[in-house]
């Protein structure tokens, strides 16, 4: 195991890189000069020192040979709107985003994973046709406007929960929940409907196998053979569902952290964009698309404690 992690490591190194390079030439493709609007109409002048204090004076390549070799040795470089390094400002933010994600995966995963194996036990039933109703419900709402209706029903009508700001968890943990639950459950909700159909589909693989039939035939209890033998080799493909859920949670919490006022990484990369803060927005992109990274190696881990027959060597 040991080798193969250094190995899977090692060849993340040339993605790693390329995602470097996108990240730097994604904000420069976008029009607008980062010293032009920290200067105001009537000071344009001064625009060319802006530019050589920023390093903006300097070949594409250099700048991007600078980036790439800071990045390497964990240096994301200086925001040029917040003075401070770009490694704080996404630290300072990363417990908001984290805690929307990590939330959001458990409501996923809570409700997504019993669904999917309660309609998978009755298949064609009325409550397997309710289930996934409910899953192809979810799948076609976006975040967004289920955001919205929460917002509407829960902050505004009934006045339960905050319509938007965030208190850290060590502050006060009853508040951290109020402000974290809508947010996390409109991620949540849309993609537990794919974890449950994830989850249906390979218990009924599964339960239709010869092992099953036999532990069955043995007069095992249907519990038993649920949740000792179905269950662990159902969710192997259902694993994979959750790491790549996780991945999107993070970079799809953008537009939920602006909606519900979070001063998470997504949306400070947001404003990073239009005021052109070249740092951080290519620090934010290479935080998030390293964390996909790992979590794909985490997910191909996980296989390995699921069955126990695929041997990493």
């Amino acid at each position: 195991m040991a080798s193969y992690l250094i190995r899977r490591f090692l060849a993340l190194i040339p993605t790693w890189i390329a995602i470097g390079i996108i990240a730097f030439a994604l904000i420069r493709l976008a029009p607008g000069d980062p010293a032009a609007a920290m200067l105001s109409p009537d000071t344009l002048e001064g625009i060319d020192k802006v530019r050589e204090r920023l390093g903006l004076d300097q070949p594409w390549w250099v700048q991007l040979y600078k980036f790439i070799l800071n990045a390497s040795q964990g240096y994301l470089g200086e925001s040029f709107f917040l003075g401070r390094s770009v490694t704080d400002a996404i630290i300072e933010r990363l417990p908001t985003t984290g805690s929307l994600a990590g939330v959001a995966i458990v409501i996923s995963v809570l409700i997504g994973v019993p669904a999917g194996i309660a309609a998978a036990l009755r298949p064609n039933s009325l409550s397997d046709t309710a289930i996934m109703a409910f899953a192809m419900l979810g799948l076609s709402l976006p975040s967004f406007f289920a955001g919205l209706i929460l917002i509407f029903f829960f902050a505004v009508g009934l006045g339960w929960m905050p319509a938007g700001g965030f208190v850290g968890f060590t502050e006060d943990p009853w508040e951290w929940f109020r402000h974290i639950i809508m947010p996390a459950f409109s991620l949540g909700f849309v993609q537990c409907a794919l974890i449950a159909r994830m989850t249906r589909s390979s218990m009924l693989e599964v339960m239709s196998s010869d092992y099953i039939r036999t532990a069955y035939a043995k007069g095992l209890p249907s519990r038993s053979v649920v949740w000792l033998h179905a269950f662990k080799n159902a969710m192997i493909p259902v694993v994979t569902v959750v790491g790549v859920i996780f991945a999107l949670l993070l970079s799809g919490a953008f537009i939920t952290e602006v909606l519900f006022r979070l001063p998470g990484v997504g949306s400070l990369i947001i404003s990073a964009v239009k005021r052109r803060d070249y740092p951080i927005v290519q620090g934010g992109l290479l935080v998030f698309s390293s964390s996909v990274l790992l979590i794909n190696v985490i997910v191909d881990v996980a296989y390995a404690w699921l069955d126990p027959r695929i041997k990493y060597s």
